[in-house]
């Protein structure tokens, strides 16, 4: 048992039958959490030292890192009971749509450093990085979480019997009309 079901466990009815239902969103959401620490620690430290004068490659350097965290996160427990696909081709699936997740969280940062011009020495230290970490990190990873969690559901761990339903029905349909027209 995992501590998320030990959690939902003690929770009044109607909250524990909301978050059983919900429970691949609430761990999707715990990686977000975990991955959000790793994300923003690591762009910090890199902005602040060795890319200072290069704050979007300190992004995408720490976001790289997040997603490779994020992949075995998900695929181990958020997911663990959905897939099927070939690992390889299930890590291409989850990497293409974390790139596009990657771009999505790094538009806001470089409005607010290109267009905006929100930078010393125009502006102080304190706004530039609360500049930084608004764009980057609230409006960034909200875009970014959305359509991961999204695609994610729909491409890379897709529920199989969902799928297999649907085969079924449309089957069932197609020998529907094929009795209805003999």
């Amino acid at each position: 048992m995992s501590i998320v079901d030990d959690v939902v466990n003690v929770l009044p009815p109607r909250m524990r039958a909301t978050a059983i239902k919900h429970k691949e969103l609430i761990k999707f959401a715990i990686v977000g959490a975990t991955t959000f620490v790793i994300d923003s620690g690591l762009f910090y430290l890199l902005k602040w030292t060795v890319l200072a004068e290069k704050p979007i490659t300190a992004k995408i350097i720490s976001g790289v890192v997040a997603v490779i965290a994020s992949y075995v996160l998900n695929r181990e427990w958020s997911f663990k009971n959905r897939g099927g696909r070939d690992k390889h081709h299930e890590a291409m699936l989850f990497f293409g749509v974390s790139g596009i997740g990657v771009v999505l969280a790094n538009i806001p940062l470089w409005i607010s450093i290109y267009v905006l011009d929100l930078r010393e020495p125009h502006v102080s230290f304190l706004v530039e990085n609360l500049a930084d970490f608004f764009s980057a990190f609230i409006i960034g990873n909200l875009l970014q979480m959305a359509f991961r969690f999204w695609a994610m559901r729909r491409w890379v761990f897709p529920d199989e019997m969902d799928e297999i339903v649907a085969e079924l029905e449309d089957l069932i349909e197609e020998e529907q009309e094929h009795l209805g027209h003999s």
